[in-house]
């Protein structure tokens, strides 16, 4: 499918910060097997050792002082090649400093605009709305020939998405989230519990737990409170057990109970599968909740304002909109905090251990 789209080749990891990747911190970088500076050989020498690609980390949904979720963005030019096991290195060496990694590149005239790929530090991942809202942000901020443009189209894993650019109107830009897919699977509500670490007392029995995919296999499930929402502690591997046994990606935890009366819903995201514990701010996980409550009639307004993490006064601000033509569409914005380049060492040089 992205044969084309990315004919890519090997590289190496170095970012223009001492935070990017292993062993960037200035000219220093790191090898295979420790840190190597590069001192003693010609440029042109040193070169035949490393790729360096476009990086930048930008948190998605940022707003005031809330965190955001933080993403990596490699912006590919057309010339650049990098293999599959390369760009999983690069989202494995980033692990911990970002969720995941989206790499860019352009798309196919007829087709698409632009074409991404995601990795987490353990697979690919099929989609990730946050590193979309903030990449897409990104560039029709900087890219000229989308500034001024209404709308855009993204090919990702699952199919070509519309990208809506909304900049001059409320500073954001929104995704058409992919077509939701509903399971009929419903994971029993006693092993649900003990596996987020909460009672059964805590999962609102009004409101059924239910799986959808609008991105990624997402597990919903409804919580009777504020409290029981920002108190969930699950443990790491006991998550991860049972969100793999089911076959589901992220769990969606989710109260009509909010912090600000101004918003509607207070969610929080786990996705142990891709090797992290939270994800503190999501497009594909509120997309899924979202479709999930028009289907069961939750949700009948033009618009839902959803707080999201485990802070009651500093949430994220997770955006759904339903266009009048049907669908749906997650929006927000994103802030670059590193902006630079990201080496990838393909070997050892002449003298040093491999």
């Amino acid at each position: 499918m992205y044969g084309k789209l990315f004919p890519f080749r090997e590289s190496t990891i170095a970012g223009s910060t001492p935070e990017v990747g292993s062993g960037v911190c200035g000219r220093h970088r790191q090898g295979r097997n420790g840190i190597w500076n590069g001192r003693g050989l010609p440029a042109h020498e040193r070169d035949e050792f490393m790729k360096r690609y476009r990086f930048k980390k930008i948190d998605a949904f940022a707003s005031g002082g809330s965190p955001g979720n933080p993403a990596g963005y490699i912006s590919l030019l057309p010339d650049d090649e990098i293999s599959d096991e390369d760009m999983q290195r690069i989202a494995r060496e980033l692990k911990g400093f970002v969720s995941e990694v989206g790499f860019l590149r352009e798309g196919m005239p007829g087709v698409c605009d632009l074409a991404i790929r995601y990795f987490s530090c353990e697979r690919e991942v099929e989609f990730c709305g946050h590193a979309t809202i903030a990449i897409m942000g990104d560039v029709v901020q900087n890219d000229d020939r989308f500034r001024d443009r209404e709308s855009l189209r993204l090919r990702t894993n699952r199919g070509v998405v519309t990208v809506l650019n909304r900049t001059g109107e409320d500073g954001m830009v929104y995704i058409r989230a992919p077509e939701p897919a509903f399971s009929d699977a419903r994971p029993d509500t006693a092993e649900t519990a003990a596996a987020l670490g909460l009672g059964v007392r805590d999962i609102d029995p009004a409101i059924p737990i239910g799986i959808v995919n609008a991105g990624l296999d997402t597990l919903l499930v409804p919580l009777v409170s504020l409290d029981a929402c920002v108190r969930c502690s699950p443990d790491y591997m006991t998550l991860r057990t049972f969100a793999l046994a089911h076959s589901v990606d992220v769990v969606t935890i989710y109260t009509r109970e909010t912090a600000f009366p101004e918003h509607d819903l207070h969610t929080r995201v786990f996705a142990p599968p891709f090797g992290y514990l939270e994800d503190p701010a999501t497009g594909s996980g509120n997309a899924a909740l979202g479709n999930f409550l028009i289907r069961e009639n939750l949700w009948t307004s033009r618009s839902l304002v959803i707080e999201q993490g485990p802070n009651r006064a500093n949430p994220n601000i997770i955006r759904l909109l339903r266009p009048e033509e049907g669908g749906l569409m997650f929006g927000g914005w994103g802030q670059v905090r590193i902006d630079g380049s990201y080496v990838l060492s393909t070997g050892a040089p002449p003298g040093q251990p491999e």
